[in-house]
């Protein structure tokens, strides 16, 4: 009995040890077609993800195709950004010419003025020579600060600052070069009637006829010192918001980002510059206005005496409101066109 008793304890035992070894399986099976679809899963997802997006960004286009692209989109860019707030600029070109002060009221009051004695479109008025003009500055400006970008290494968030602010300022100094004849003429259509100029080519003849060829360059130095804490500042300012949110947000920015970056970005960029806009506008118009501002200390020093220190932020207010817009319309629409562009070639090679 006490044999079967053994024996049976043996059994009892040997039953567990098997029913345990049997389950054994069976838990890790489960186990593991439990934790698969859960843990694998998303880590696949996610490598298929990077690997896209890495197959996107270093997919192979020349530097060509990355020229002609940024051209194409800066200049629509620059097209759209510039008629949208032609009457604001045309109004505050007016009052950084004059003595008169400047205020929202009377800004308005200006506009009123030409919209009852020239019409709607007057608004518009020099936005023609505004198109000639920054059709080709903005397609060189932009194309120039990716091609300097390149030439200082810059890349992302982990350069340098100094190397970002330079390649933003040479861009602009490169595309105001090229293009500052334009600018003049514009400014001249701008503070003036219709019936004195009446056409970008009348402009231009008169400027040489009356003022000799070097005329087409003055206040070219305002300008061009205007031109690299603006652009410096305007597209360091864009890529570092820009790069911030690459780090810290989980989606790409979109249109609507890059709007809001660029708008922020225009305004620190005019803030920046103004004082030398003002300059730069009082030497430009200077022949037609009747006045005398030949060399960038000797205006300086005339508005200074006669009008005070806040003049060289005449009209900043309206600045405020127009840069961003424009700004940001402007790195937008850049950004946009230009990716879907080299999307498309990149999907055709």
């Amino acid at each position: 009995m006490n044999g079967h008793a053994a024996r049976s304890g043996d059994s009892g035992q040997a039953v567990l040890e098997r029913i345990q070894a049997s389950m054994l399986p069976i838990g890790t099976k489960h186990t593991s077609t439990l934790t698969s679809p859960v843990i694998p899963a998303p880590s696949m997802e996610k490598q298929n993800v990077v690997k896209q997006q890495k197959k996107y960004t270093e997919k192979e286009i020349s530097n060509a195709q990355r020229v002609w692209t940024s051209l194409v989109s800066g200049a629509i860019a620059g097209a759209i950004a510039k008629t949208t707030i032609a009457p604001l600029d045309r109004t505050k070109i007016n009052f950084q010419i004059s003595k008169q002060p400047y205020s929202a009221k009377a800004a308005v009051k200006f506009i009123s003025t030409m919209m009852r004695t020239e019409g709607f479109f007057s608004l518009w008025r020099g936005n023609s020579a505004t198109m000639v003009r920054i059709v080709p500055y903005s397609a060189v400006q932009f194309a120039a600060h990716e091609q300097w970008k390149r030439i200082l290494n810059v890349k992302g968030a982990g350069s340098s600052g100094w190397a970002s602010f330079l390649a933003g300022a040479l861009a602009g100094v490169t595309s105001q070069t090229m293009t500052y004849p334009l600018d003049l003429m514009r400014a001249r259509m701008a503070v003036t009637v219709k019936a004195e100029f009446r056409s970008l080519r009348q402009v231009f003849w008169r400027i040489y006829k009356d003022e000799g060829i070097l005329a087409y360059y003055r206040g070219f130095t305002a300008t061009v010192l205007g031109a690299i804490p603006y652009a410096g500042c305007s597209f360091f300012t864009y890529d570092m918001l820009r790069n911030l949110l690459s780090v810290y947000t989980v989606t790409i920015p979109g249109f609507s980002t890059s709007l809001i970056c660029g708008g922020i970005a225009g305004m620190v960029g005019q803030t920046s510059s103004y004082p030398l806009d003002i300059v730069r506008r009082r030497m430009q118009t200077s022949a037609v206005k009747g006045q005398h501002y030949h060399t960038i200390t000797s205006t300086v020093k005339k508005i200074y005496t006669e009008e005070g220190i806040m003049a060289f932020y005449k009209g900043l207010s309206m600045n405020w409101v127009k840069g961003p817009i424009a700004v940001g319309i402007s790195f937008a629409t850049h950004d946009a066109i230009r990716d879907t562009l080299r999307k498309l070639i990149s999907e055709d090679t």
